[in-house]
């Protein structure tokens, strides 16, 4: 591809993302949801303007990080310590539950597979691959609602980082069922040192940013060390520790949280997202898809993965919160909140692919779930909230 091409490329994911973005807000539903259509129309799956290319890809990952930051930023530390362990049991049904239920569809049409069998494996990665959660769009959803510092909101975003680290040991569990080299126990030590290296190396270089803060106040090389401080905390998870780049930049922003420039950080760093990182990040996941290898069995499996892995989110998390002593509005809004799905699950698959886990063909299905839930759950959860609006119902 030339690299001018690059640049039709973008001009094209912005105008139609931004136009469908408004289109999708016309009709009462989150932009976000917009932007993933205008991906889905673009690409591969319809009118074939555009490809998934590494520099789109690139692009992306670089977006999902900075809408992280962000989150990060815009946390309240000590809502966020007062729901962790709240969160943690959340997090937990929101793998066992997807983990068993997705073991149980693969061999439901496949048929049973005994202990330690080629289908066994597979069907433990088919539920390995629901537990992922991706929530980047619950996110985006919450802060155009408005709801992103509430207890539910907290308590989402909190569930949503254990999980993916979670969801990461029992990803090195399953493939060490294929790979006897892997060791699953390097990774649960690798993850207590990343979250203790972050807490010390954090506090330090907080010292360090308060300093700075207080000395250049809303001046733009604050906002610009804080994103550099994000790059940097996403790479030494993702290289050094093996945790996804995007719990890297969600702490690196809990970490800058407290500041009393944060405010301007964010303000800053929201115009890139806002302008151009954003956008394609969610066009990308509906450049993604597309439906060429289907047939009947593999839709049918397709339609069924999809349905399940969206329902076991919303049991397994929605009844450990109703568990926790948050109402039945605020449980289903959590449980609705943790069902998306996005690049955590793509990465998921791709390693069952490398490990012969998984055949190119479940792409669909992965593609499939990301797309509808990705759609779904903004829609679902403003629904919620209109409903509790008119109901005279106060979050905090």
């Amino acid at each position: 591809m030339e690299s001018y091409e690059i640049l039709r490329d973008l001009a094209i994911i912005l105008l139609f993302a931004k136009c469908f973005g408004i289109l999708a807000r016309k009709f009462k539903a989150p932009q976000v949801v917009g932007q993933i259509i205008a991906g889905l129309l673009v690409g591969p799956c319809v009118f074939g303007w555009i490809t998934q290319t590494e520099f789109i890809t690139q692009m992306a990952e670089v977006g999902v990080i900075i809408l992280m930051f962000s989150v990060g930023l815009e946390s309240d530390l000590k809502e966020l310590i007062k729901t962790g362990p709240i969160a943690l049991l959340i997090a937990c049904a929101g793998v066992f539950v997807p983990l068993v239920l997705g073991a149980l569809l693969y061999m439901g049409f496949y048929g049973a597979a005994p202990w330690g069998s080629e289908n066994f494996y597979k069907a433990v990665f088919i539920g390995t691959i629901m537990t992922a959660t991706s929530v980047s769009i619950t996110v985006a959803s919450l802060q155009e609602l408005g709801k992103i510092k509430s207890k539910v909101g907290t308590t989402i975003v909190s569930a949503a980082i254990i999980d993916d680290v979670i969801g990461i040991i029992v990803l090195t569990f399953v493939i060490g069922f294929k790979n006897p080299d892997s060791n699953p126990l390097m990774v649960i030590v690798k993850t207590i040192a990343f979250f203790a290296v972050a807490i010390v190396g954090g506090f330090l270089f907080y010292k360090l940013f308060l300093t700075l803060d207080n000395r250049y106040p809303h001046t733009r090389r604050v906002p610009i060390i804080g994103v550099a401080f994000c790059f940097a905390l996403s790479y030494i998870a993702e290289r050094y520790f093996g945790i996804a780049d995007i719990t890297g930049a969600y702490v690196a922003g809990v970490i800058l949280c407290s500041l009393s420039d944060n405010e301007y950080i964010k303000r800053k760093v929201d115009v890139s997202s806002y302008m151009f990182f954003g956008p394609v990040f969610f066009a990308s996941i509906g450049l993604k898809t597309t439906f060429n290898s289907m047939n009947g069995r593999l839709f049918a499996f397709c339609i069924c993965f999809v349905i399940v892995a969206l329902v076991a989110k919303i049991i397994g998390c929605g009844l450990v919160s109703k568990l926790c002593k948050y109402n039945l509005g605020d449980s289903l809004k959590i449980g609705v909140g943790m069902m998306t799905r996005g690049e955590v699950a793509l990465i998921v698959a791709q390693k069952g692919l490398a490990a012969g886990l998984l055949t190119a063909d479940y792409f669909t299905a992965v593609i499939l779930l990301i797309l509808v839930s990705s759609i779904a759950t903004p829609i679902v959860l403003k629904l919620l909230y209109t409903r509790d609006e008119k109901k005279g119902i106060v979050h905090v």
